[in-house]
């Protein structure tokens, strides 16, 4: 056991029959209540997923997407659940070339949001592993959206940016943290799709809104179309177990290639040590370096993460210098939650809006906030990604899950993170799987990301060569002489501070014989891992 402990009082949960984690207890809560009374742990994360939807929207909501991982069978690979947008049938990227653009709007231009698929997901999921009705998986986020939900520290403070923003008059800007607000019209949404499933939703008041939102961006043929998709999941073994992803248009391939080049390289065995940030840091970079140039919604995951393509990586990598890398070319607001049930089925989940409250956009009807997702797109019009009807972004989320030899389930783990998702998990997997810490400590441990000099978050990859390895104020990495250390070996280092929410909100659920032990990131700051 490594000498690195997390400095706030944080210690593993542990439950013998099903666990939810998730960054709100509220959500936490409503998984676990489904799980008590017999519902599956698809019932319990699409529950959870629809309070968070609720209660956390400048993270994720109704207006985002959605992706998912479900180990159901011992000894078979999990399904894998693709529900993010596709771009409406009126993408035009020579459009916005003639603006003088040269990249996706952030901000303010419904031409960045593909059509959500959130909804699509949850749907899919429960249509295919569920056992609860609907009504009573979506009760307790209808519940919350009706009575009201205390508002959480990060929610009051991403409150600041809606001053002026139409239809965001739910939540009083600024507001205080325990403010109670009440979200009326996404209760309706919800008992809309109760009543009447997707259609009463894609085809009733929020279609319509986001057709009239469009200006001929959508037609009511692309809200018809299902965004949600069953796809084949991704794999790779490291450190003695089989960890899975979602494919592209995912950055999940990085996870794997990470994974696959660190287990090669002779990590020391405490992680306090700068060796073994500088190690892993080189890894992510090497797996991740030419991502802007590879991933797109039709790209060969397999190929991504073959050996062959690998191995050079992991050869370029030295213990004493940062490496080289080929020609390179060109802070998110995600949630991600984990469920197990008694059966030990076990859900990795991620939703998201990509930046805060997404791209700043609001349906008049529900006012539900609306995804920016469509920033991943390219507008170079020889590039696989170019932005055009039909296509799905490059999309940051990354949920995985970890198998052992034998077939049965040994962790859901995911993060929310921008780019920096496959490196915190990384960083997870790594102390989890081939040190051996408990999910506290691997959680909370302090973290490094790679960044830009002056970047969103989603732009991490655009000049590889010139990269900052950014220092988490907690880790023991942070220190003056560890920075030099890190220094010595080629790397433009830095700290920033302690528990700092740019490292990710992490949740990681273990399966052990009859018991399971999870943890939630305490970055988040109302995070709970709950079970029974």
């Amino acid at each position: 056991m490594s000498r690195s402990r997390p400095q706030v009082p944080f210690a593993t949960r542990y439950a013998r029959s099903g666990m939810v984690c998730s960054v709100d207890h509220l959500a936490s809560d409503a998984g676990v209540t489904l799980l008590r009374a017999g519902g599956a742990a698809a019932d319990a994360a699409v529950a959870a997923s629809a309070v968070l939807a609720v209660t956390t929207q400048h993270m994720c909501g109704m207006g985002g997407d959605l992706w998912a991982l479900v180990h159901h069978a011992p000894g078979q690979p999990p399904a894998a659940l693709n529900a993010s947008g596709r771009a409406g049938s009126g993408a035009d990227a020579s459009r916005l070339r003639a603006e003088g653009r040269t990249r996706m709007r952030f901000r303010s231009d419904i031409r960045s949001v593909p059509v959500p698929g959130c909804v699509d997901g949850w749907l899919a999921l429960h249509e295919r592993f569920g056992r609860a009705p609907l009504s009573e998986v979506l009760a307790a986020a209808i519940d919350l959206a009706d009575g009201g939900f205390p508002l959480s520290p990060h929610g009051a403070a991403a409150t600041s940016l809606l001053e002026g923003a139409a239809n965001s008059g739910d939540y009083p800007a600024p507001s205080r943290p325990g403010d109670l607000i009440r979200r009326p019209g996404a209760a309706t949404a919800l008992r809309e799709i109760i009543d009447g499933g997707r259609e009463a939703y894609y085809e009733g008041d929020f279609g319509r809104d986001l057709i009239e939102l469009g200006c001929g961006e959508y037609s009511a043929g692309d809200l018809a179309r299902s965004q949600a998709d069953w796809v084949t999941p991704l794999c790779a073994s490291a450190w003695g177990h089989t960890i899975w992803t979602v494919p592209p248009n995912s950055q999940g391939y990085l996870t794997l290639a990470g994974a696959w080049i660190a287990d090669g390289l002779d990590l020391p065995a405490d992680p306090d040590e700068p060796l073994f940030a500088h190690l892993l840091a080189e890894a992510a970079k090497q797996a991740g370096w030419d991502r802007p140039e590879v991933l797109h919604d039709s790209a060969d995951g397999d190929a991504l993460i073959s050996p062959g393509r690998l191995a050079a990586r992991r050869s370029a990598i030295s213990p004493d210098a940062a490496s080289p890398l080929g020609a390179g070319i060109s802070t998110g607001d995600t949630m991600y939650l984990a469920a197990v049930d008694a059966g030990r089925m076990g859900v990795s989940l991620i939703q998201s809006n990509a930046s805060g409250w997404g791209v700043g956009l609001w349906t008049p009807t529900h006012r539900i906030s609306l995804h920016n997702r469509g920033i991943g797109f390219s507008l170079d019009e020889s590039h696989p990604a170019e932005y055009g009807p039909g296509r799905r972004p490059p999309h940051t989320l990354a949920p995985a899950l970890v198998q052992r030899t034998d077939g049965t389930l040994g962790a859901v783990v995911g993060t929310m993170g921008g780019d920096a998702q496959p490196q915190v998990l990384l960083q997870v997997l790594a102390r989890s799987l081939a040190l051996g810490e408990e999910p506290a400590q691997a959680i909370g441990a302090g973290r490094w990301r790679w960044g830009a000099a002056a970047g969103t978050g989603f732009d991490t990859w655009a000049d590889p060569a010139n990269l900052e390895l950014r220092i988490e104020g907690h880790a023991a990495w942070a220190t003056a002489d560890a920075l030099a250390d890190l220094g010595q070996r080629g790397h433009r280092a830095g700290a920033d501070g302690a528990h700092d929410n740019s490292f990710g909100h992490a949740h990681l659920i273990e399966v052990h014989d009859g018991v399971l032990a999870g943890a939630a990131d305490p970055r988040a700051l109302t995070g709970s891992a709950a079970g029974y």
